[in-house]
């Protein structure tokens, strides 16, 4: 094709413009299996590049080669939802000079889209794109290599930076439709050997649970969802990743099929459980901002009634469209809650950066009934704390907390209290909760953090929410 954009990835990189000092970005529907990071990096190296800010949707384990960059000082800062595995704690132990910046899933989305985080340069790897760069999470080629879904955190970067280079091991013949990004928007296109291993996206903390302490929780947060007349015909829902909030899904199904009831939309990563809903008539659309299996992201391929978002219209607190804004119903996890309703989901009880902000924030905020599904206790560390260790969602988003030690309602929420009671639940005072994990597992030894700061953990709106200090 004459207007090809194909090039070799050094010389997308040389079109581009990038100088030192500039911005990059990467998304992270790849997960555990992400190879297009890395690659980009060890190149950018290669070329002699410094002083790079790398703004990424997220980071994981398979990110720690970029150790290394940051000590030769090819990347000096970062901006990302999380952090895990080697990198994590590489950067928890004071790796780097400049604080890492965590914005949530909507607070990234809008920084972006308000240029507060400005992105010269997007490296966006795709399951399928043709030579003008129209480009999509999977692919309809006999010679698909990888399948990711949704591309719901790279469309504000392709659509927003300055220079977009889309990364694809599958490049089809002109026109790629439907597509996710449009060519309109992407400079160059560049064809690697694989870009992702589909196999790992379900990785990590996307699982089910087989566990009685996450089928019990399960089994309470679907109570609490019955009894608190939020479900009822046409009402949507949001779950996390986490073992109890999936596994609650199973129990909703039960109640949504003997009370004849339908919801009108599931929302953010969406998963084979909303999937297997939504074709059996029990969830009228999927609206996804992230595929968490493959099952999930050949759903978004063939229904025309799942739906890819982007993180802005997903959840922007300043977006008056997003979607978060019409969510009923969240399940959501966490490390740690507090005595004010407090929810840690980054850093360990260690001090060591262990996860990701995500969508926490956003569906706090504006979902209806946000529900925290946490275990009093993990082998003997609490999760129920008097204060968190580093503030992630505010208590003020946060309607109940549900253990297996008792269900805690927040003070604001007086008539939820009471549809919880009235419905025969085991409804406690959080202080309670607080009291009896330290009567199981006594006082924790604090944290030895050092004055350093090497996080800073940003509020949906731009405001500072906290800082995380290194661990000595």
């Amino acid at each position: 094709m004459r207007n090809s954009k194909v090039v070799t990835l050094e010389e997308a990189i040389r079109r581009s413009g990038l100088r030192d000092g500039m911005t990059i970005s990467f998304h992270h529907h790849f997960r555990g299996g992400d190879k297009v990071v890395n690659m980009v990096v060890d190149k950018l190296s290669e070329m002699g590049f410094k002083n790079l800010h790398l703004a990424a949707s997220s980071l994981s384990d398979v990110h720690a080669p970029l150790i290394r960059h940051i000590s030769s000082g090819v990347i000096t800062k970062i901006s990302t939802s999380g952090l895990r595995g080697e990198l994590a704690d590489a950067i928890s132990h004071g790796l780097m000079k400049e604080p890492v910046v965590f914005r949530s899933h909507g607070g990234r989305g809008s920084a972006i889209a308000s240029g507060e985080l400005h992105i010269d340069v997007a490296f966006l790897g795709a399951s399928s794109s043709d030579e003008l760069g129209n480009a999509c999470g999977y692919s309809r080629s006999e010679n698909a290599k990888s399948i990711c879904g949704s591309l719901g955190y790279a469309l504000p970067d392709a659509r927003y930076a300055d220079h977009v280079v889309i990364i694809t091991d599958d490049l089809v013949s002109y026109p790629n439709v439907p597509r996710s990004i449009s060519g309109a928007d992407v400079e160059s296109v560049v064809v690697a050997e694989s870009v992702g291993d589909s196999s790992k996206i379900s990785s990590g903390a996307i699982r089910d649970s087989k566990n009685p302490r996450d089928i019990l929780l399960a089994k309470q947060a679907a109570k609490v969802i019955i009894a608190s007349g939020y479900m009822k015909d046409g009402f949507s829902i949001q779950t996390g990743t986490g073992g109890a909030s999936l596994a609650a899904v199973k129990y909703i199904r039960e109640e949504m099929i003997a009370r004849g009831i339908k919801a009108s939309f599931a929302l953010g990563g969406i998963t084979a459980h909303m999937v297997r809903l939504h074709e059996e008539g029990l969830i009228d659309r999927l609206i996804d901002v992230q595929s968490f299996d493959k099952v999930a992201a050949e759903s978004l391929r063939d229904d025309p009634f799942h739906q890819e978002v982007s993180s802005v219209e997903y959840a922007s607190g300043k977006h008056t469209g997003s979607a978060t804004h019409a969510l009923d119903i969240v399940i959501l996890s966490a490390l740690e809650v507090d005595a004010d309703f407090n929810v840690n989901v980054l850093v360990g009880s260690d001090g060591i950066i262990r996860g990701a902000i995500g969508g926490h924030q956003d569906t706090a905020a504006d979902s209806g009934l946000s529900i925290i599904v946490v275990p009093l206790l993990r082998g003997r560390i609490p999760c129920v704390v008097p204060k968190v260790t580093t503030l992630i969602t505010p208590g003020s988003g946060v309607d109940v907390v549900v253990t297996e030690y008792g269900i805690a309602v927040n003070p604001a929420r007086p008539e939820l209290r009471e549809a919880l009671l009235s419905a025969g639940l085991h409804v406690v005072p959080m202080q309670d909760l607080v009291r009896g994990a330290e009567e199981i597992a006594g006082e924790p030894d604090p944290v030895p953090f050092g004055p350093r700061v090497v996080g800073v953990v940003m509020n949906r709106d731009g405001s500072l929410l906290d800082e995380i200090h290194e661990v000595k």
